[in-house]
């Protein structure tokens, strides 16, 4: 129970938390869990990523862009480009991150 052990761990944790819902050859998803006012601080992705928002609201800050994110809202994420992600509420979100293909579906 992925989701349910990542909310029971954010109860005592000061930092966003996150655990790898699923992964395998060239993919993986994350569920990231966020207390209002947490922010995973800055960092790069190294592949092709997208934030969704399944619950609360985040910020999501890059140099020359700020995205507000509401529950079922996504934003792609640049590769190598510094970002951050600030919870403006208590939040559960999904980070999918790998190749697309758009041919694949």
């Amino acid at each position: 129970m992925i989701i349910k052990d990542l909310k029971k761990e954010l109860e005592s944790s000061e930092n966003p938390v996150a655990k790898s819902l699923h992964h395998g050859s060239g993919y993986k998803v994350l569920m990231m869990g966020f207390k209002k006012g947490m922010i995973l601080k800055d960092h790069k992705a190294h592949i092709e990523s997208k934030l969704t928002v399944l619950e609360g609201a985040v910020i999501y800050i890059e140099k020359s862009r700020v995205v507000k994110l509401m529950k079922y809202d996504e934003v792609e994420i640049p590769i190598e480009i510094t970002h951050s992600v600030e919870a403006s509420e208590d939040s559960l979100c999904i980070l999918t991150q790998g190749e697309t293909n758009a041919n694949s579906i």
